[in-house]
């Protein structure tokens, strides 16, 4: 990937010429279904790149399902989890529409995000603006149906979004501001359903934040080069060639935080072996990565998707176990 080759003319195939993002997957929903007006705004939310909004949905689902393990409820209130769905959907569209925003200089240099809306010139600066504080709207009216706790916690993120966009300027540790950032679902779906933090949802959270530095340390690597020649940040020029040692060593660290979390909370053996399934999964995305190659990374990035199924399809079991243990 080389700086300034850039050329927004050329859209990915089954896209819309110049208005398609480069990084998008060919065909996606939004270049094909959505009417031509909202492409720029769908395409500045990520909507055409949904593997964002599922990696910041699931730790949500995750804490909601865990505390509702801990309750002995055969299954999680669907109410709150669509509740959840929207404000992920929303929040993910708010922070990455304002990280466009702070980006669009860099954005423009490089060949993968150039066709971005901002940097394209499909949206001005003002106008994502506008779309950020709209977006943070309807994400504060999903917030007013949880709980008081919950709606300062959530409230509490804003911090963290806000500054995320700078740190690739300043440490060459910014993929842990996003985790923390990223991952703040995990408390608030155990303070939705608890009204307080307990020690599960703390080191859910901090298992949730290892593995986020995991797979966006894989992702990284795809503009590593581009990075190096902006004097931009990233852990994966910091770690480099042993980026595969240090990924490891963040997915071993969530699946044991991970494991304590469930353990906490009385969770039952199948979640246990679920865990053990992701651990598999995540010794693939390890073993097989090669930094080098950019669709190599994006793909075990994109893998992390069915690590976040794994877990919550092994608490939704565990609430049935728990229900079943209840009555019995």
């Amino acid at each position: 990937m080389t700086a300034h080759a850039a050329n927004p003319e050329e859209g990915p195939s089954g896209g819309s010429g110049a208005k398609a993002v480069s990084d998008a997957e060919a065909g996606n929903w939004v270049d094909r279904y959505a009417p031509e007006a909202w492409r720029p705004y769908l395409r500045l939310a990520r909507l055409d790149r949904p593997i964002g909004t599922w990696l910041l949905l699931f730790p949500c689902w995750w804490a909601v399902t865990l505390a509702e393990v801990s309750n002995g409820r055969p299954y999680p209130d669907i109410t709150m989890l669509a509740l959840f769905a929207v404000g992920a959907i929303v929040m993910r569209g708010a922070g990455c529409a304002y990280n466009d925003y702070v980006d669009r200089e860099y954005d423009a240099r490089v060949a993968r995000t150039a066709s971005r809306p901002i940097p394209s010139g499909q949206v001005s600066p003002e106008a994502a603006l506008v779309f950020v504080v709209a977006l943070l709207g309807i994400g504060f009216l999903v917030l007013i149906w949880f709980n008081l706790f919950t709606i300062v916690l959530g409230a509490a993120s804003l911090v963290l979004v806000a500054i995320y966009p700078f740190m690739k300027r300043l440490t060459y540790w910014p993929q842990a501001v996003l985790g923390l950032a990223f991952n703040w679902g995990a408390l608030m779906g155990w303070a939705a359903v608890k009204g307080s933090l307990d020690a599960p949802a703390i080191l859910l959270y901090a298992g949730s934040v290892l593995w986020t530095i995991g797979y966006d340390t894989i992702y990284a690597h795809q503009d590593a080069e581009d990075d190096l020649m902006l004097g931009l940040k990233s852990t994966a020029l910091t770690f480099g060639e042993d980026t595969p040692f240090w990924v490891g060593g963040f997915y071993v660290g969530a699946l044991l935080l991970w494991i304590a979390a469930g353990f906490l909370a009385g969770t039952h053996l199948v979640f246990f072996f679920g865990v053990a399934l992701v651990g598999l999964q995540m010794a693939w995305q390890v073993s097989t990565l090669d930094t080098s190659d950019p669709q190599n990374c994006l793909r075990r990035f994109r893998a992390n998707r069915d690590v976040g199924a794994a877990i919550f399809l092994a608490l939704l079991a565990d609430t049935l176990i728990s229900w079943w243990a209840g009555l019995s």
